[in-house]
């Protein structure tokens, strides 16, 4: 009966692994089954994106003097310079 105690904790070590490899498996298919849903959804929903983004860039051209980079508060692109009537000083 000692000799036969090692094929009891063999078996107890392949269950363990075969259990382990189980959900490794089980893991990987359910990664890859969530990542071609949530594909299939952003392929849906990405026409209805791009038409309100076509809205909004419409919107954005709409207003004078607004540049791309104006809806955070940043410089437009192409600035309006000011222009100051210079003074020429004649020194007599």
């Amino acid at each position: 009966m000692v000799k036969d105690d090692w094929v009891f904790w063999l078996n107890i070590t392949n269950i363990a692994l075969g259990v382990i490899v189980a959900m490794a498996v089980l893991m990987v298919a359910y990664a890859v089954v969530w990542e071609l849903v949530s594909r299939r959804r952003k392929s849906l929903s990405v026409a209805n994106h791009e038409a309100d983004l076509a809205a909004m860039l419409q919107f954005g051209r709409s207003v004078p003097g607004l540049g791309v980079t104006m809806a955070d508060g940043g410089d437009p692109i192409n600035p309006v310079v000011a222009k100051s009537p210079e003074k020429k000083d004649s020194k007599e």
